[in-house]
């Protein structure tokens, strides 16, 4: 699959694979979502940006705008809003608090965990 989403590169605070929901804080810019529907979210880890911001910087590439494939738990449907769960995954959200939306899924969990395209920076 291609994805095309704008990612930029922040310090993070080890090796964490794309998917994953990641977070401002840790011992460095981000780290990975430990939180459920956590204020503090930052965005997804890019499989393949179309476009990279600080390329030149050491760090992950995290998706601002555009789909990128998220690692999610629990029942999901197409156009949920999306927030972390924890374990550095996302998961539905009816109402989530302000700052905690990570994205709109644009494909289907049906239960436990798998891996969906979220349409990221979309409220």
């Amino acid at each position: 699959a291609q994805y095309a989403d704008l990612a930029e590169i922040y310090a993070a605070d080890g090796e964490i694979e794309p998917g994953t929901v990641v977070c401002f804080g840790g011992d460095a810019e981000v780290t990975t979502c430990n939180h459920d529907m956590d204020r503090k979210v930052a965005g997804v880890v890019s499989t393949n940006p179309a476009y990279l911001m600080n390329s030149e910087a050491e760090g992950v590439a995290v998706a601002l705008q555009g789909r990128v494939p998220v690692k999610v738990t629990g029942p999901v449907a197409k156009g949920d809003m999306l927030v972390s769960a924890g374990n550095g995954m996302a998961r539905a959200e009816e109402n989530p608090a302000m700052g905690s939306v990570i994205g709109k899924a644009l494909g289907n969990n049906e239960d436990g965990e798998g891996i969906i395209e979220v349409v990221v920076g979309r409220l």
